[in-house]
């Protein structure tokens, strides 16, 4: 059964303002906050309430709260640190689903004034971070566990009949603290609702007009980035290592090298990253996530031209060449992952996207290009030539960043009054179907337009995504067997588990890159383990 069709873009985007829109795209890359009072417990935030025990909910409402001091919080290093970095927003979570408001309230007694600590986290922490220029949002949630728990309703997510827009009073509730959160806690440019929007969203532009509303108005696909690039804004949010809050031991971290690199994808398909960290119960942030932000921050003081006020290219990428460009086409970032560029090493790449004109020029970001440390004698010039198999461009290292020579992330080629050589090649996900006989999910492929490419192979490839929240998805994808776009729609088949939900969209390969169509949802029917 087909369930939905591209679902992280099915929200309208016609409240937020289309010049904010764009003010909104420019930013780039934006620093996430998850912190509230169970991150005294390193557990997952908010979570472990479904499905849990009468006293565990007991205790977490009664005790958590009353034990909530964090001796060493100061939102001025937070803030220092995103602003070294070169975060541009942050979002910080002002009430997660657990309904504990991490803002002084009138709604509630559920909030942090009333903790031993007592000071205003969400005020303190938008204050810090917009004196250093950074745009303050905030997350909300629409869900509310305690709301739930106090009307006696079974604490659950992702079901009508806990919704606001089925809940009167939680209705009620929600629009007064986000009333609260747009007028008395300084210009907030930024709303995260995590669930629900419906009647909230359209509450957040009625309070303020200019407020932009991310996720329930844009895509925001939540740990993962999209295969294709999202017409328009979009946002993918994801953790440094496996879970949001603080968590002490069991964690696993991505390199820095890693993060770097989902940047640079997400910013070449025209999304920006939002990138979170999980304070610690103290309030001051763990070393291995401050670090992570100190190796991104140095990537970022040498490149962030490629990053802020970018759009995609033609092409997202040629292998390892990811692309972004200006908003007018004419300059294009050529960011070199893989292998790593070696310090004084001198190499040479061929690209077919691209067309030098008379007036192309080519540097390093970050790099003069008139010199190298120590090696006199070595010519650092880059240069051009543009030849028939593509443009050519060579280009020397010269950079130190790490006294042992051995920086292992990208390097950003600049080129400047350039032309685009080659059309992209887009095709859609059609349609998903079941074949009981065989146990086997048919996925429709179609070419929309072949672009540039003579011969395009076509299949689809997917993921099992059940019980996974709505936006999230494994780190792989499965493909199928590829075959020669020949057929107006080509069919692509894979074995699935009856009662199963998955993840599937189309798959296409030319010689110059992948390209992937819409996802789409579809659940086998039966029963799982039938």
């Amino acid at each position: 059964m087909l369930i939905e069709s591209n679902p992280v873009a099915h929200a309208s985007a016609d409240g937020n303002a289309a010049d904010r829109v764009e003010w909104f795209r420019d930013l780039g890359l934006g620093l996430f906050i998850h912190w509230s009072i169970d991150t005294q417990l390193g557990s997952d935030v908010s979570h472990p309430l479904v499905g849990a025990s009468e006293d565990f909910v007991q205790r977490y409402y009664d005790e958590l709260p009353r034990r909530f001091r964090p001796r060493r919080f100061d939102p001025t290093e937070w803030a220092e640190l995103a602003d070294l970095v070169g975060m541009r927003y942050v979002v910080f979570t002002t009430k997660h689903h657990n309904g504990f408001c991490m803002f002084r309230t009138a709604t509630t007694e559920r909030h942090v004034g009333n903790t031993p600590f007592g000071r205003d986290v969400t005020a303190e922490i938008l204050d810090a971070f917009r004196e250093r220029g950074i745009a303050a949002g905030v997350y909300f949630s629409p869900d509310d566990f305690a709301w739930l728990w106090e009307q006696g309703i079974p604490i659950q997510r992702s079901i009508p009949s806990v919704q606001p827009a089925a809940n009167p009073g939680l209705m009620e509730l929600a629009k007064a603290q986000i009333t609260e959160l747009l007028t008395e806690f300084g210009t907030v440019d930024l709303v995260f609702f995590d669930g629900e929007a419906e009647g909230l969203r359209d509450h957040a532009w009625k309070t303020d007009s200019a407020v932009v509303v991310t996720r329930g108005a844009l895509p925001t696909p939540e740990q993962y980035i999209p295969g294709q690039p999202i017409d328009g804004a979009w946002e993918s949010n994801l953790t440094m290592g496996t879970q949001w809050t603080y968590k002490p031991t069991n964690e696993t971290y991505k390199s820095g090298t890693r993060l770097i690199e989902i940047l640079i994808e997400t910013r070449a398909k025209g999304g920006n990253l939002l990138l979170n960290i999980g304070p610690k119960p103290d309030g001051t942030i763990p070393v291995e996530q401050e670090a992570r932000l100190q190796e991104l921050g140095l990537w970022m003081f040498v490149n962030r031209e490629a990053i802020y006020a970018t759009r995609p290219w033609v092409v997202t990428n040629e292998g390892e060449l990811w692309f972004t460009a200006s908003k007018d086409a004419k300059t294009v970032y050529v960011i070199v992952t893989g292998e790593r560029w070696k310090w004084g090493e001198r190499r040479e790449f061929q690209l077919r996207s691209i067309k030098a004109t008379e007036h192309t020029e080519v540097s390093i970001l970050g790099q003069s290009g008139q010199l190298m440390e120590y090696r006199p004698e070595l010519d650092a010039t880059p240069r051009w030539e543009q030849t028939e198999a593509g443009l050519v461009v060579s280009a020397l290292n010269a950079q130190r960043l790490y006294n042992d020579k051995k920086w292992p992330n990208p390097v950003v080629i600049k080129l400047t009054n350039v032309e685009a050589a080659a059309e992209p090649t887009r095709i859609s996900t059609v349609d998903a179907s079941w074949d009981e006989a065989t146990s086997t999910i048919s996925v429709g492929v179609a070419v929309l337009a072949r672009g540039s490419s003579e011969s395009v192979l076509l299949g689809a490839e997917y993921q099992d995504i059940t019980g996974m929240d709505t936006m999230e998805r494994p780190d792989e994808w499965t493909p199928t067997e590829l075959v020669a776009a020949e057929d107006a729609v080509v069919h692509a088949l894979f074995r699935a588990e009856p009662g199963r939900l998955y993840a599937v969209r189309a798959l296409g390969r030319t010689a110059l890159l992948d390209v992937r169509g819409p996802e789409l949802k579809f659940r086998t029917p039966g029963t799982a383990g039938g």
